[in-house]
């Protein structure tokens, strides 16, 4: 029998390049049409049989030129990726040592708002309590200092305290999720020690105010622990945090020697102003928890705008009211005259009611900018008043004292 020579057209050719017996070809001329050549029923050569593949019309894909609409599942329906964290290139921390910035960030040193808001409430106690007793500008003026060094350092406890209790659930917020303790900068041991070294600090500047500071001060460390845990358990952590940055309502009264305990004007004036400042506290605070409110829902964290979304404008105006009618009250009780009234009610009464009207809930942006220049819009007026009505009566003293001399 004959051999033949096979080449294959497919890529295994070497395997079929040895020779092989093969079958001679036998055509039926039954297949062949007439004049037809009996070479068209062999297979084409290689490059006419492998021509291109050209699919059925039911899978061909539409032209290049065709815009394709993504479907609902494709990427584009996924949130923007979070933007890692970068250390600060401008302001006060961009300044600081590298190994230093993360605890400046727990601090919040460069957010002093909050220390802000916590040095008022003893300025305003401060100013209140010195016309009762006839302190000196410069006593007022020294006591406040020392106040607004002990805001600074005890703000930064507490924010050290907070993001220690919320190292869980800082990461689930966005405005939170990049805080020193939360991603990592910061151990929650070195937190813990530092926070005892503020603490220290703290007692340091205490004790430069009258004995009986101490005894005052003191209970105020527990709303301190506390507010942190609030935020688990009610809708009304706000009002925590009011019992805690309003305390120095009543250490103004003590820092100048007044005896709470033996004078009762005082004493219901301390108490006044501190239930005013509550309402302040909780009022601000409650358009600060509206930058959070989606994340504050998903990460299971309550809040008082959360529990009253639909009605927060009524809130805050009720709260408004509240905080005048209490301040009006604590004024009365001090025996403050028409500065106080026109420039701290009245002050009050006007830039709390445009806060009101303007702050957009809905809007991030809008809610910190009130809330930053709100601190100083309402809390500016209110010590403004305070300041002018002792100015007024420490002048009036004074007179009283030269004629009293002269006579």
């Amino acid at each position: 029998m004959p051999r033949c020579h096979l080449v294959s057209a497919l890529p295994l050719r070497r395997a079929f390049s040895h020779k092989a017996p093969c079958a001679r070809l036998s055509l039926s001329p039954s297949l062949l049409r007439p004049g037809q050549s009996p070479r068209a029923l062999l297979p084409a050569p290689r490059h006419k049989a492998l021509g291109r593949y050209s699919p059925p019309p039911s899978e061909r894909l539409v032209s290049t030129a065709t815009t394709i609409t993504p479907s609902p599942t494709t990427t584009t329906d996924l949130p923007p990726a979070l933007e890692p964290y970068s250390p600060p290139k401008t302001g006060l921390l961009s300044r600081l040592p590298t190994s230093w910035v993360p605890y400046a960030e727990l601090v919040r040193l460069d957010k002093p708002t909050g220390s802000y808001y916590l040095f008022f409430p003893c300025l305003f106690s401060s100013l209140m309590a010195a016309p009762m007793v006839g302190a000196s500008i410069p006593s007022v003026v020294g006591t406040s200092l020392l106040f607004f060094a002990g805001a600074i350092i005890m703000r930064g406890a507490g924010c050290a305290i907070n993001d220690l209790w919320d190292r869980n659930l800082d990461p689930h917020v966005t405005r939170t999720r990049l805080r020193p303790i939360a991603r990592g900068a910061i151990t929650p041991f070195q937190g813990l020690v530092f926070t005892g070294t503020q603490l220290l600090a703290g007692l340091a500047i205490l004790l430069q105010f009258p004995p009986s500071c101490f005894f005052y001060a003191t209970p105020s460390l527990l709303f301190v622990a506390a507010y942190p845990l609030a935020k688990r358990v009610t809708y009304y952590p706000q009002f925590v945090l009011g019992l805690t940055f309003s305390w120095g309502a009543i250490m103004g009264f003590p820092a100048l020697g007044v005896d709470l305990m033996s004078n009762s004007a005082a004493l219901t004036a301390a108490g006044l102003l501190y239930s005013s400042n509550i309402a302040w506290t909780v009022l601000y605070d409650m358009i600060y928890a509206h930058m959070d409110i989606k994340d504050d829902a998903k990460a299971g964290i309550k809040s008082i705008a959360l529990k009253h979304d639909a009605q927060t404008k009524q809130v805050l105006t009720g709260l408004a009211i509240t905080q005048i009618a209490l301040l009006a009250g604590a004024g009365i009780a001090s025996g403050a005259g028409p500065a106080f009234f026109i420039g701290s009610c009245g002050g009050a009464l006007v830039t709390l009611g445009i806060m009101i009207k303007r702050v957009n809930l809905k809007s991030v942006k809008d809610c910190w900018w009130w809330f930053v220049n709100g601190c100083w819009i309402t809390g500016g007026v209110m010590s403004l008043g305070m300041a002018a009505d002792y100015l007024v009566r420490y002048v009036e003293e004074g007179d009283e004292d030269s004629e009293k001399s002269t006579a």
